[in-house]
């Protein structure tokens, strides 16, 4: 058993460091990036455009257009607006045409309406893990590490956290098949307590299981919180992605102004410096509510730059 053991933490470093992505363990200091990177980057999750998108105003094929205009060059895709794409190839190949001609680089598909991998149903969660098989394939192709999906279940706390190991565990096998990396976000319910979220992907017990941090996501129901940067703090060792919003959540259901230089050095405290997506666009002006994200996580960056001296 010792020796099971042994081996299951040996591939799941190996892993992870062959992907560059350092999920679980990370033994790096605080302001390990080189002195001659950035100590993060910025990318665009789509969701931050729904309104447009959603209303025909922007087509998901200029989405990569959209960002790179805006000087954010990493894209974070929404499986909602290419819905029935996820096999077609002629559309995924100019989708990834589209994003190289942009020298955008393609992170992540966010996928939803796909079933519960928590279903207290074994047929019916199997069913949904197999519903994400389109999506991990097509992600490999458009070059992305992860897919983002949803740790939804019923029943108690411990029932709900065993339900969608077990679908992440096996969704997570196929995922290595391909390389790609299956991570949850906290999202509502039980996924937005962020030990509920950690002990889930640890019970998992699969290299590939990982976490997409929502600084925002982390109201489990109404009048019920849980506080954001204790959250994000849990979540970013298990992390390939983080979600930037500007408002957080304290622990009773109170909403505030995200202290950006404070979540950032949590972020950056647990060796992560990939991309941070921001996922806010205000009803009527998403360009400027992402650019005015865009330049606070800049600023940010800077602040914390400075303090390496």
């Amino acid at each position: 058993m010792k020796n099971e053991i042994n081996r299951r933490a040996f591939l799941k470093k190996s892993a992870l460091a062959a992907a560059g992505l350092g999920l679980v363990g990370r033994k790096q200091p605080v302001w390990s990036a080189p002195r001659d990177e950035e100590l993060f980057k910025v990318s665009l999750a789509q969701w931050s455009l729904n309104r447009s998108l959603f209303g025909g105003k922007i087509d998901n094929l200029d989405f990569a257009r959209v960002a790179a205009e805006n000087g954010i060059m990493g894209i974070e895709y929404v499986n909602q607006f290419f819905m029935d794409k996820a096999e077609d190839m002629a559309y995924l190949r100019e989708m990834k045409k589209r994003a190289e001609g942009e020298g955008v680089q393609s992170i992540l598909i966010m996928c939803d309406r796909e079933g519960r991998l928590g279903d207290p149903d074994e047929k019916e969660r199997m069913k949904a893990v197999e519903n994400h098989y389109k999506w991990v394939t097509a992600a490999k192709f458009l070059g992305c590490h992860s897919i983002r999906v949803n740790g939804y279940s019923l029943g108690s706390y411990e029932e709900q956290m065993k339900l969608v190991a077990d679908g992440l565990h096996h969704l997570c096998k196929f995922g290595d098949q391909h390389g790609l990396h299956v991570i949850i976000e906290n999202h509502g319910g039980f996924s937005s307590n962020g030990k509920w979220l950690r002990d889930t992907i640890v019970m998992a017990d699969h290299p590939r299981a990982g976490t997409l941090p929502d600084f925002g996501n982390f109201r489990i129901k109404e009048g019920e919180s849980y506080d954001s940067y204790r959250g994000v703090e849990e979540l970013m060792p298990y992390a390939t992605g983080v979600s930037v919003k500007p408002r957080v959540w304290d622990d009773h259901g109170n909403a505030s102004d995200l202290d950006y230089v404070r979540m950032m050095r949590i972020v950056l405290a647990a060796g992560y410096h990939g991309f941070c997506g921001i996922e806010h666009g205000p009803q009527g002006r998403e360009i400027e509510g992402i650019n005015e994200v865009h330049e606070q996580l800049k600023i940010a960056r800077d602040k914390l730059a400075a303090e390496m001296g």
